[in-house]
């Protein structure tokens, strides 16, 4: 026998008779490498005739318990054995992934006639598993088809990809050498357990399709997502799903196998490769550096003030915040503090109960209530008032709060996450910002760069938005006209991306050929220009000129260093990118290579 000790379990819908006998005679053999059990489906206990019939040849079974396949889940089996055929079609799945072989034995408990006619189907079925069983142990049978099983399993084991077997009772039944070393898990701690319970609380953070709220997976269905190591340690993983079948084809478990991508996506930061995150698009350092840190800020608890201007996408920031942590199971509640006048944003960030004032009809949870174990985002915090800045220092310092008009006071564990554009410092300063709420909220400060600071980014967010709104407007993918991008480039962005998604909402609507031109950008903005009106306090000098009335695109340092990257730095395809001569974008990059 092997030296490793092989498990046998002999299987039967009621474990009355058949498997039962099947243990005697397999015990009998005392091969020392072999653990041998029964169980049934639905256990009946031992019949007295399959004792008798044993008894006959000297083999005593009465010893041998009914029990149930449940009462052996801390068993790792190599082989089952199935005696019946309602055990073979139901076969259940079990830890380890064992070998199956199927015994179609007629159960002599079914036989029809007098006593004698009975104990004679006992004694067939006895002699039945008795040759069986010696075939299966004698020729070496066992030997083979457990060495076939731990073959397969060494081939798993050696492969890179990560591969966990589990039910949708989300039982972890197989964990190969790959997810123990991805993980940091090992398989004996894990296999036979809730993945939720035996990973930390589950591998996926809450996220997966087998956490309450989510839809079952897809057979196929690939995804890119964060997993938890032991360590605690955040790491990449692309994740493909598949349905695991019974014997009749019912989809009873899923098998995922998985790959780390950790250390790919950490270089292509590096080297600038990576073109969005978390619906986030930009690959200028300013971004990638907040690529990088947004999961590790996803871990904490602490609060974060995400800083930037109007239309820069700071909730987007909020929402990734929440959505990369072991927060992203629960609620993300946003609330607009500038939008709401002071009676109506207490209550609905606090709640309030009936009667509490004209028109208060029922009680009604506040936001601060719903974002219970997730996460609350406060956009335009800087312009609540003095009132509501104490309230709001009181649940961040303590965690509580009152509903209007109510006494009682409800605790609630909340990731507070806020935004503003204005310049806190400046608003303190002035008197208007209380300092000991600007330090609760900004443990950890974000900046989030507008638009025209990174003007590399324009082509790809542009040609995003534009394939986007083409799809959902059912029309064929476009693209733009040099003359449009130079523009887009060259342009100082006051309402940042925000503003660039609105222009191509408009395009979209004026363009009707395949290309966006100069022409189907909105008209405000080219008139505002021509007429030499200053675009924002915030801009820096507009970057565009003007001969005959037209438009002409003014060469920056951020705009030639977008249109080379652009074009893989063909100075030719740059400058008609530009819209400008070769010899004018020669004459600026030596001008600027003479200041250098």
């Amino acid at each position: 026998m092997a030296a490793r000790r092989i498990n046998l379990l002999f299987l039967c819908a009621e474990n009355s008779c058949l498997s039962q006998m099947a243990e005697g005679f397999a015990r009998a053999k005392d091969c020392p490498d072999v653990s041998v059990f029964s169980a049934g489906l639905a256990p009946k206990g031992i019949n007295p005739l399959a004792t008798q019939v044993m008894a006959e040849i000297g083999a005593d079974i009465r010893s041998h318990t009914s029990k149930t396949v449940e009462a052996l889940s801390g068993v790792v089996f190599d082989l089952v054995v199935t005696l019946c055929d309602r055990a073979a079609d139901n076969f259940p799945l079990l830890p380890g992934n064992p070998g199956h072989i199927r015994w179609s034995i007629i159960d002599p408990a079914q036989a029809t006639g007098d006593a004698a006619a009975v104990l004679a189907a006992f004694r067939s079925a006895r002699d039945q598993i008795r040759h069986l069983v010696d075939d299966l142990v004698d020729k070496g049978y066992l030997e083979a088809l457990v060495h076939a099983k731990r073959n397969a399993d060494l081939v798993l084991d050696q492969i890179s990809e990560g591969v966990i077997t589990h039910d949708l009772q989300r039982r972890i039944l197989y964990f190969n050498t790959a997810a123990e070393r991805i993980t940091g898990y090992a398989r004996a701690d894990v296999i036979n357990r809730d993945c939720h319970e035996a990973l930390a609380g589950g591998l996926c953070d809450g996220k997966c399709s087998f956490c309450e709220g989510h839809p079952l997976p897809q057979d196929g269905e690939s995804r890119e997502m964060d997993i938890c190591t032991r360590s605690g340690e955040r790491r990449r993983v692309a994740m493909t799903l598949h349905h695991l079948p019974d014997q009749r084809g019912r989809h009873v478990g899923v098998i995922a196998s998985f790959r780390d991508l950790t250390r790919e996506v950490r270089l292509a930061h590096r080297l600038g490769e990576i073109e969005q995150f978390a619906g986030i698009i930009g690959r200028d350092p300013k971004m990638l550096s907040l690529y990088e840190l947004i999961p590790q800020l996803a871990e904490s608890n602490a609060p974060v003030l995400v800083q930037g201007e109007s239309g820069t996408g700071k909730e987007l920031i909020a929402a990734a915040l929440h959505n990369e942590g072991p927060r992203a199971s629960k609620l993300f509640v946003p609330v607009s503090c500038g939008a709401l006048p002071e009676g109506l944003l207490e209550s609905e960030l606090f709640g309030h109960v009936r009667g509490a004032f004209t028109g208060a009809i029922r009680d009604k949870k506040g936001r601060f209530e719903l974002a219970d174990g997730g996460t609350i985002f406060l956009d335009e915090i800087g312009d609540i008032t003095a009132a509501m800045q104490v309230k709001l220092l009181r649940v961040l310092q303590e965690g509580c709060f009152e509903r209007v008009g109510s006494e009682k006071t409800i605790r609630v564990n909340v990731r507070v996450i806020s935004a503003t554009n204005k310049d806190l410092t400046k608003e303190m300063a002035a008197g208007r910002f209380r300092e000991d709420l600007f330090y609760r909220l900004g443990v950890v400060p974000l900046t989030v760069p507008p638009l025209r600071d990174r003007p590399t980014d324009i082509p790809l967010i542009a040609n995003h938005f534009l394939q986007r709104a083409a799809h959902e407007a059912g029309r064929e993918p476009l693209a733009f006209g040099d003359d449009a991008m130079g523009f887009m480039i060259s342009y100082p962005w006051p309402g940042n991306v925000r503003e660039l998604q609105n222009w191509i909402q408009f395009a979209l609507v004026k363009c009707k050929g395949p290309t966006v031109h100069l022409e189907h950008l909105p008209p405000t903005v080219l008139q505002s220009v021509r007429g030499g009106a200053a675009v924002s306090p915030l801009s820096r000098p507009a970057a565009v000129s003007l001969t005959g009335g037209n438009v002409r695109p003014k060469l920056t340092r951020d705009s030639v260093q977008a249109a080379l990257e652009q074009t893989g730095h063909n100075k030719v395809e740059a400058a008609r990118l530009l819209g400008v001569s070769r010899a004018t974008l020669y004459r600026f990059l030596d001008g600027q290579a003479t200041e250098a």
